[in-house]
């Protein structure tokens, strides 16, 4: 007696698809989250079961009997999007490189060849496991030959149910589950049921009555609604009974005799495996196969163990300008350098300070070879070795017949080789921790160990993972700062091809080389300038703040008429709920809250709330902005913050030691903070943004010719979207108008809808719906855009700028329906906020660079989402005026004038 499984391939490919996220992808960009979930649940389906014979079974696209029997069948069933159909011929391929047979037949369903085999093998005395997640098979359940493996959710969650457990999963046997089936109906194939007749009221008819004639035929005997619903819908239940028995007589070309595994392709599986980056999966493979793959995948991979030579200052500098030499060739490959920080130190530690204890650097001469020269501290400070490493590293960028260079995350090291030996890093050609963010810009890191396994068949290290605050280069305590930089340089080597090549086969090459890599050199130098501060006024707000702190604790005090820790929630919790019996708001884990929003609730109610909220702004203030910015000052007496570009998915830039992109802009106290920042002697800021971008964007991608005519025409923006929304003349527009339309403009650039309109405007939902529709009736084109945004999305599974940058938005395909609109949000705004950020990044490269060839001794120093700011010698001021706003707005060919705003001042707080 043979054991024979009976796949249902369409069913297991869909359920894998809508189970993963779409934000599996390979470095090339072929998502496979369909692909990698089939294959996973056929690795597990051999595993445990263990069969004799196994097939897949699949439907074809052509139309079957059925849609011969209703034009109607299957009609509203949403089309299958781009990115699963492009999967279905990848499982395709897995299965055939495994050996396994599949089926399909035009004119019938997956569902008809598998109830055919299974009869098939009943009748030669085996027994089928059907595996599907449709539960039409259970009507083929039959003791103790045939049993139903049904797929309930996900990869891994299934049931085998046998005729008990279809009785007990439907209340019915299965031999009458196409009579249930019939009533209750089939929505997913668009086979309505007799209104009112559910599972349960399905299953008692089926029970009382056997089948559909005892049933109608006892319609009198039913309570008047269900009489006049079987009596009117009855003619659609015999049609669906007719519809949803399955052909157990297809004409096949095999039997389940036949349907062996055949001969295992090894060299296509490696080939396929390799393909999708499925090496876990392999393992398992070959596990689930008895080893017959062969061992391989991720266990067999080659460690890298570098050729390191440490030659002194003199062969240094010969070998470094060697180098130089041999790689300024054409398509000649990229040297790869990696830093050696000091134990315990590095960019893990001390990201964005120039306090980065360099101790030598790793350069690759032979990758192939794993070849790597190590140049240590005594070497670069050597004045030849210097020269030499400005041949290599800092040529000017229009030097035809200069290498390129390759680092991991290049702007921790740019920094340091400018603060402290005055070398500019200019010919860096590829960063591989740029290159992944731009193919996955939803990872929270980028690592060259799963870098390296993902791109290619090398590894750091058969040695376990780092200790906590070290690199995980497969180094360790004892592990010396230049083998853990060889092998970083050797990895970052290994890696450029394959990571170049999958930049290329997503269109993101331009990006990576002509914004991003650019862009390094940028922020380095904005970082080692740092921006001017006057630490005085710094530490008079901070005194301020902290007698105010100290103020509004003695009023907490005295309003709880007890001394308690402010800080404290568990404290604040007893005050207000139990002492002072304030109606507490939503409750969680630990008791009421007290957070922000539930306070805000409570304003009026006593005194302590207003005092409370007063509190914990001000102490926000004191800790992240008084004690935080003096603790931030070099001994320049400036800070040096640091300006990340692989942080936020939609491209923008962020800042962190410190943050200055989160100083508050519209508060008092915000505005008091940045009046400390200032210029240095005998220069002044230069403060330009981008009025309005966002905006622009959106006129510009959804070509509404109102909103592009208001921008050509230099209209007060606000006030014409008002006057549009609202339905009258411009002149007649007040102040609340304008404001809400200002705030449904902005808003739409963030995906808000109704809910969240009525929540910043402070209105109900429905009046912030009225206002929303009112913008889409005036500025239709939007709304199109908007719709069309979530609709290319989902079918893509990622949104994509006019420059190529992409996101991945998982979320989209999500059974949970919140989760699912906050992905609608995202694609509604990925596009606008990234076109955005694109453009502020070729504004921030090509201003650097007109800088640089107009021989201005003005310099880029910070950046604010959408504002730069300079600092200009006084007599510059006029050359430095008219080449940013000129740059600036030539950033990039919109449809409507992108509008520099600029301002001159003596700190950053007097900025108009």
């Amino acid at each position: 007696m043979a054991k024979v499984m009976l796949i249902d391939g369409n069913s297991l490919t869909y359920r894998a698809f809508f189970a993963l996220p779409t934000d599996m992808a390979t470095a090339s960009g072929q998502v496979t989250n369909a692909v990698f979930g089939f294959t996973s649940m056929l690795i597990n389906l051999l595993r445990d079961h263990e069969p004799d014979r196994v097939v897949v079974a699949f439907d074809r696209p052509e139309p079957t009997f059925r849609h011969e029997m209703v034009d109607s069948y299957k009609d509203g069933r949403e089309k299958a999007p781009d990115i699963l159909r492009q999967q279905m011929g990848l499982v395709r391929e897995v299965i055939e490189a495994i050996g396994i047979p599949s089926l399909d037949k035009v004119g019938v369903e997956a569902d008809d060849i598998i109830a055919t085999l299974a009869t098939q093998a009943r009748d030669a005395g085996d027994d089928a496991i059907v595996v599907t997640g449709d539960r039409d098979v259970y009507q083929l359940v039959e003791d103790p030959h045939i049993k139903v493996l049904y797929n309930k959710r996900g990869v891994s969650d299934y049931a085998l149910y046998d005729e008990a457990g279809i009785f007990e999963r439907t209340g019915v046997k299965p031999t009458d589950y196409v009579t249930y089936a019939a009533l209750r109906g089939d929505k997913s194939d668009n086979l309505p049921g007799v209104p009112g007749v559910g599972e349960k009221t399905a299953a008692k008819l089926v029970n009382t009555y056997s089948d559909l004639d005892g049933i109608f035929g006892a319609a009198e005997d039913q309570t008047p609604k269900l009489k006049a619903n079987l009596l009117e819908h009855e003619k659609q239940a015999r049609s669906n009974l007719e519809m949803m028995v399955l052909v157990r007589d297809v004409e096949l070309e095999v039997n389940p005799d036949e349907l062996v595994l055949g001969e295992l392709d090894v060299e296509e599986v490696d080939r396929l495996f390799d393909f999708l980056e499925f090496r876990s999966l392999r393992e398992r493979l070959d596990e689930a196969l008895g080893g017959a793959l062969g061992g391989g995948g991720a266990s067999s991979r080659e460690v890298l163990e570098p050729e390191l030579t440490r030659p002194s200052a003199a062969e240094a500098a010969k070998a470094v300008l060697a180098l130089a030499k041999d790689r300024s060739k054409a398509k000649a490959q990229p040297v790869a350098i990696a830093p050696g920080w000091a134990p315990g130190s590095g960019p893990a530690d001390h990201v964005g300070h120039s306090e980065l204890d360099l101790v030598g650097l790793a350069v690759t001469t032979d990758g192939e070879a794993a070849e790597v020269l190590w140049l240590d501290r005594t070497a670069l400070a050597d004045d030849a070795v210097g020269e030499a490493l400005v041949t290599l590293l800092g040529q000017a960028a229009t030097e035809k017949k200069a290498p390129r260079v390759a680092l991991h995350d290049a702007k921790p090291l740019a920094r340091v080789l400018a603060t402290d030996f005055g070398i500019e890093l200019r010919r860096l050609g590829v960063d591989t921790a740029l290159a992944a963010y731009l193919l996955d810009p939803a990872e929270s890191a980028y690592e060259l160990g799963p870098l390296l396994e993902r791109y290619t068949d090398w590894q750091l290290s058969d040695e376990e993972a780092a200790p906590e605050g070290q690199l995980d280069l497969g180094g360790d305590d004892t592990t010396d700062s230049a083998v853990v930089a060889a092998r970083a340089a050797l990895a970052t080597d290994r890696i450029v091809e394959p990571i170049v090549a999958s930049l290329d086969a997503q269109g993101l090459l331009a990006l990576h080389d002509d914004v991003e890599v650019p862009l390094v050199g940028v922020l380095a130098r904005m970082e080692v300038l740092g921006v001017g501060v006057d630490q005085e006024e710094l530490q008079r707000l901070n005194d301020h703040l902290t007698s105010e702190c100290d103020r509004l604790r003695s009023l907490l005090h005295e309003d709880a008429g007890r001394e308690f820790n402010t800080n404290s929630t568990k404290q604040l919790r007893e005050i207000l709920y139990e002492d002072l019996g304030l109606t507490p708001g939503k409750k969680t884990k630990t008791g009421y809250s007290t957070d922000a929003a539930t306070l805000e609730k409570l304003r009026g109610q006593h005194p302590i709330i207003e005092h409370l909220l007063d509190y914990r702004e001000v102490e926000k203030l004191r800790g992240t902005y008084g004690e935080g910015l003096l603790a931030s000052v070099a001994p320049d007496g400036r800070i040096h913050a640091t300006f990340n570009q692989t942080v936020a998915r939609t491209g923008r830039l962020s800042s962190d030691a410190p943050n200055l992109h989160n100083i508050p802009v519209r508060s008092e106290m915000g505005r008091a903070f940045r009046k400390a920042f200032v210029p240095g002697a005998n220069r002044r800021l230069l403060i330009a943004d981008y009025n309005q971008i966002e905006l622009r964007c959106i006129a510009h991608l959804s070509e509404d010719p109102g909103l592009v005519g208001a921008f050509e025409a230099g209209d007060d923006i606000h006030t014409a979207t008002a006057s549009r929304i609202f339905g009258v003349e411009p002149g007649d527009v007040d102040v609340a108008q304008r404001s809400k339309s200002k705030m449904v403009s902005y808003g739409l650039a963030y995906g808000m809808e109704a809910y969240g309109l009525g929540q910043r405007l402070g209105i109900p939902v429905g009046e912030a719906k009225e206002i929303l529709d009112a913008y889409f009736d005036a500025f239709p084109k939007v709304k199109g855009y908007m719709d069309d945004a979530v609709a290319e999305a989902r079918e893509r599974g990622y949104t994509e700028t006019l420059f190529g940058r992409r996101r991945r938005i998982p979320e989209l395909s999500s059974g949970n329906r919140q989760v699912r609109m906050a992905g609608e949000r995202q694609a509604m705004n990925a596009g606008i906020q990234g076109l955005a950020a694109d453009i502020f990044k070729v504004a921030l490269v090509n201003l650097d660079a007109a800088l640089s060839e107009a021989d201005l001794d003005s310099d880029l120093i910070l950046q604010v989402h959408d504002e730069v700011i300079l600092e200009v010698p006084k007599k510059e001021e006029e050359m430095a005026e008219e080449l940013t706003r000129r740059v600036m707005a030539e950033a990039f060919d919109l449809a409507v004038p992108l509008e520099v705003h600029l301002t001159f001042a003596d700190s950053w707080a007097e900025a108009k």
